[in-house]
C-alpha cells in the first residue's frame, strides 16, 4: 500500500510525547514511527491514552511535553491540516444541515475534494443527499462522516472508534470500504478499536499503548515472527520451566501438570515443547494482560535515537 508521493517521510512521528491532565498522565514518554502507506491498529484498554494521542495528532489537543510530526510537519500546519482527516466516535455532523450541504461544505474547505468518491459512499448506502442528518440512523450519519472523511482525499485517516456503535454487517461493509479506497489511493490509517478479531485482516501494523506508553508497535508480520505459542510439561514448583529462561516470557500458565507460554524470541525455540504460532489476538492480549513484559517496537517503528531514546527493545 505504500505510494510513492510520501516515501520522504513517515506518516506520524512521537517524539517522547506526553500529556498531562489534572488526573494525571494520560500519555508519556510515548515514541514510536508510523511509516506512510500502512493500515496502522491503534489498541489499548480504555484510558490507555489512544483518544489523548488521536487529538494530539488531529490538532485538538496539545502535548504537554515531547513532539509529534505528520509528515515531518507540525500537526497544526497549513500542510498537516490539508492532508489528515479525523473521525471521531461521535461523529460531529450538523443535524440541520442535509447530507449535500455537509458535501458542499466538504468541497468549499478542500482544495482536493473528490465529490464522486463522497457521492457513491452516501448512495451506497441510500441515504438521500436532501436529508438532514439529524434524521438518519447511527449507520447513516457514520457513513455520511466517513464520505466527508475520504472526500477530502486525505494521506493520513485518523479514526477513533467512530463505527462503535454499528451493527456487525454494517461495520464489516464501511471497514471494507476504508480498505479498498487506502489501497487505491496509498492512504495511511490510523484505526483504534477494541475489536482485536478484526485486525487480523484489516492491518498491516500495530500500536499497542498501554499506561500511557507504547507497549508493542511495528509491523505485524514481523511482530509474530518474533513470537511462539508453546505447550508442555509443567516443572514441579517452578512457575516458568527452567528451559525457557533464556527466550523472554511474556505470558504463562501452568494447569494440570501443563505448561503454556507466549515466548518472544529472534531465534527458533527448542526443547520439549509443542510449538505454534499466535495470531493477532493472541499476541495482543498477551502484552495487554501482562504490564511486566518488556515493550518491543521493531525497527520500523522505532524513532531515530538521536532525537529520542525509545527505552523499548528492539526486534
Amino acid at each position: 500500500m505504500n505510494n510513492g508521493r510520501h516515501a520522504e517521510e513517515p506518516a506520524i512521528e512521537a517524539y517522547g510525547l506526553g500529556r498531562k491532565y489534572r488526573r494525571g498522565w494520560a500519555l508519556r514518554d510515548c515514541s514510536f514511527r508510523l511509516p506512510a502507506g500502512r493500515i496502522c491498529g491503534l489498541v489499548g484498554p480504555n484510558g490507555a491514552g489512544k483518544t489523548t494521542l488521536m487529538g494530539i495528532a488531529a490538532h485538538m489537543l496539545e502535548p504537554t511535553q515531547g513532539t509529534l510530526r505528520l509528515f515531518g510537519t507540525a500537526p497544526g500546519s497549513a500542510e498537516a491540516v490539508r492532508r489528515t482527516a479525523f473521525l471521531a466516535q461521535e461523529k460531529p455532523l450538523y443535524r440541520h444541515f442535509t447530507v449535500a450541504e455537509h458535501l458542499r461544505l466538504g468541497r468549499e474547505l478542500n482544495p482536493a475534494w473528490d465529490q464522486r468518491a463522497a457521492e457513491d459512499l452516501v448512495r451506497a448506502g441510500d441515504i438521500p443527499l436532501d436529508a438532514k442528518t439529524g434524521t438518519l440512523s447511527g449507520g447513516q450519519r457514520t457513513r455520511v462522516a466517513f464520505a466527508v472523511a475520504f472526500g477530502k482525499r486525505p494521506d493520513l485517516l485518523l479514526l477513533d472508534e467512530p463505527m462503535a456503535d454499528l451493527d456487525p454487517v454494517v461495520r464489516q461493509e464501511l471497514m471494507a470500504t476504508v480498505l479498498a479506497e487506502a489501497a487505491e489511493h496509498g492512504t495511511t490509517v490510523l484505526m483504534s478499536t477494541h475489536v482485536l478479531a478484526e485486525l487480523d485482516d484489516m492491518c498491516d501494523f500495530l500500536v499497542v499503548v498501554s499506561g500511557g506508553t507504547v507497549r508493542l508497535a511495528g509491523d505485524v508480520s514481523e511482530l509474530l515472527a518474533l513470537h511462539t505459542v508453546i505447550t508442555g510439561p509443567a516443572d514441579d514448583g517452578a512457575a516458568v520451566p527452567d528451559a525457557l529462561r533464556r527466550y523472554t516470557v511474556i505470558e504463562s500458565r501452568a494447569a494440570g501438570g501443563q505448561f503454556s507460554a507466549l515466548l518472544r524470541s529472534d531465534t527458533p525455540v527448542t526443547g520439549p515443547w509443542q510449538t505454534s504460532a499466535p495470531g493477532v489476538e493472541d499476541l495482543l492480549l498477551a502484552y495487554l494482560r501482562s504490564a511486566q513484559a518488556p515493550p518491543l517496537l521493531t525497527s520500523t517503528a522505532q524513532v531515530p535515537h538521536r532525537t529520542h531514546g525509545v527505552g523499548a527493545v528492539a526486534a
